[in-house]
């Protein structure tokens, strides 16, 4: 199939856009590689250090310069779901590197912080600069330049992105993502939705609240809603970092256990020991990174992939923008439902066809590049099959040519939406994002009076006083990543949801995040410039008449200019001691914009 002419255009202007510095990144991978590896120049006592506590095994197989040595970075930990089974993974990948004549170390930890957690709590303000701090850390692993290709081991939202982030700047090494999978379905979504609204309308109490959300989230595994974490497996099957069909296969079991150690294998193959060195640098390039964006739209992704596609893109030497986004969602389809824009959770999706379905469908419509290179080998046909054991052995064969489930996945023939899952907002209250997949045609266009708020909790506060019955444009500002971080604001969804379902019209404009959980509520969010850095949001004022249309992608205050800046701005609150925000204060005077990736590398 002929490539759809705007994915063509849309690729064509990134590359024309990216052309120097994706030069000056390729350069620098070119050198690297002509340098050698580091370890041909460590030192013989560099080299003894390295591998002082490894078993004999491996040391005798360290003297060899034609084995390669693996490194392993990781972001295990037991607290949170999604990483908790990744604790077995470097053992397997040891064994798996020794059956091919190399060696693996576990070159260092990350941190894996979960927004599920911390969700209105002080450490939300962390969250998003977590992945430049996960990015720098990947960096402290493989800095002791003694590895010829590395495994990244991590899910969730910003983990992904931040080892990208640190595999992209070690363009000169093969890259292999080995993720955990989801766990196993539990109550499904939209009941825990419904028992969050009643809760928010103080019609149960916290027990019945607790039972719910503990039987949502039961067990070792990616939650099973499609938010960033799930969005950033599919990202890595589109982009070729994944084996084929590694996203969303279960831990904890014999298929994920084969495909973790056939990653191990992959990594070995694809160093510069053999025939087939496939640099992450070379790997990724703007067909790629626009595959990516065509899965998320295709699939009605997380908004927060908006901040780390640019972010992953830069890192690559790649200038990605929001209007490239918003075009390439414009031409396309919607294939997938699943939780929060429909009913069902990642695991049916799976069942229904899946990661290799869709990419099926996207190839025959033309909407994404074949012609890429991924860690599988040439070509994202790879990436229509699916993994499978027979006696025990690891295959692949051709995934479903059809959907299973029509309410879940659907072809690009015939899909839920003929545009993607993601809007550019603009107007003169500035630019931003709209998650559109989940929100109905009748609530995307609103005009009625704003009621601003600071803080979020200032906001349920004015709810439950019933301050919020009627139309309303809800301003939650000073939430941007200079301001507090950027975090999410995900606690609101809840309430905002019960007005809509109250009848009145509703929406959410803010410079903060509402991450993948995004729901039926139009959201204008990331909106740039902040009002912390003097945006339009600093001037609003409760009963200003604000006018949402995710038609148009229009966001517009309809009070004159000269009036609006002729008044005082809100004051920037200080910034809240406590919980580690203080280290975080460099980041937050040195971040970039949100519509550039939201990062301090930019």
């Amino acid at each position: 199939m002929a490539l759809n002419p705007v994915i063509a255009e849309v690729t064509a202007r990134i590359v024309a856009r990216s052309k120097d510095s994706r030069a000056a990144y390729l350069a620098n991978m070119e050198h690297a590689i002509e340098s050698q590896p580091g370890r041909a120049k460590l030192s013989c006592a560099n080299w003894a250090h390295a591998f002082a506590a490894s078993p004999g095994v491996d040391k005798v197989r360290a003297l060899d310069p034609n084995a390669p040595n693996l490194g392993i970075v990781s972001a295990y930990n037991d607290m949170l779901s999604a990483h908790q089974p990744l604790e077995a993974y470097p053992a397997l990948i040891k064994d798996a590197a020794r059956e091919v004549g190399g060696t693996a170390q576990f070159a260092g930890g990350v941190p894996a912080m979960c927004d599920g957690v911390t969700q209105g709590r002080p450490g939300m303000e962390l969250s998003l600069f977590s992945r430049e701090v996960i990015a720098m850390a990947t960096a402290v692993a493989l800095s002791h330049d003694a590895f010829d290709a590395g495994l990244y081991l991590g899910v969730c939202d910003k983990i992904v992105p931040g080892l990208v982030i640190g595999a992209l700047t070690f363009s000169h090494l093969p890259a292999v993502f080995v993720p955990a999978g989801p766990m196993t379905s539990g109550l499904p979504n939209s009941e825990k939705a419904r028992i969050r609204a009643l809760y928010a309308e103080g019609k149960v109490g916290r027990a019945e609240l607790l039972e719910a959300e503990q039987a949502s989230y039961h067990g070792p595994g990616t939650c099973t809603f499609y938010g960033t974490a799930n969005t950033n497996q599919m990202l890595m099957e589109l982009m070729g970092f994944h084996l084929p069909g590694s996203a969303f296969v279960h831990p904890n079991t014999p298929l994920r256990e084969a495909l973790v150690k056939e990653a191990a294998r992959r990594a070995a193959a694809v160093t510069n020991k053999g025939n087939a060195f496939l640099p992450v640098g070379r790997m990724i390039d703007e067909k790629s990174i626009v595959n990516g964006v065509v899965g998320l739209m295709a699939t009605g992704g997380s908004t927060n992939l908006a901040l780390h596609l640019v972010a992953m893109a830069h890192a690559a030497g790649v200038i990605l923008t929001l209007e490239d986004m918003d075009q390439i969602s414009r031409a396309t389809p919607l294939l997938a439902r699943v939780y929060p824009n429909g009913s069902a959770d990642v695991n049916h999706f799976q069942a229904a066809g899946g990661m290799a379905f869709v990419i099926r469908e996207l190839l025959k419509a033309g909407l994404v590049h074949e012609d890429v290179q991924t860690i599988a080998g040439q070509g994202l046909s790879l990436y229509a099959q699916e993994p499978f054991l027979e006696d025990g052995a690891l295959k692949w064969r051709d995934g479903a040519t059809e959907s299973l489930d029509t309410a879940i996945v659907r072809p690009a023939s015939d899909p839920f939406s003929p545009e993607g899952g993601l809007r550019l907002m603009a107007g003169n209250l500035g630019r931003g994002v709209m998650k559109i997949s989940a929100v109905k045609p009748e609530h995307h266009v609103i005009t009625a009076p704003a009621a601003v708020f600071q803080e979020q909790e200032d906001f349920i506060a004015a709810f439950k006083r019933g301050e919020l019955n009627r139309d309303v444009v809800v301003v939650v500002r000073f939430q941007g990543p200079s301001a507090n971080g950027m975090p999410e604001l995900h606690n609101l969804s809840p309430s905002i949801s019960v007005l809509l379902d109250r009848g009145y019209k509703v929406a959410l404009v803010t410079d903060g995040r509402m991450s993948g959980a995004s729901g039926k509520t139009p959201a204008a969010i990331h909106v740039t410039p902040e009002a912390a850095k003097g945006g339009p949001l600093a001037y609003v004022q409760d009963g200003d008449m604000i006018s949402v249309n995710a038609e148009t992608g229009e966001l517009k205050i309809l009070v004159d200019e000269a009036a609006l800046f002729a008044r005082a701005p809100a004051s920037v609150p200080a910034s809240k001691p406590g919980f580690g925000r203080e280290l975080f204060g460099w980041m937050r005077n040195g971040v970039g914009a949100a519509d550039a990736g939201a990062s301090v590398f930019a």
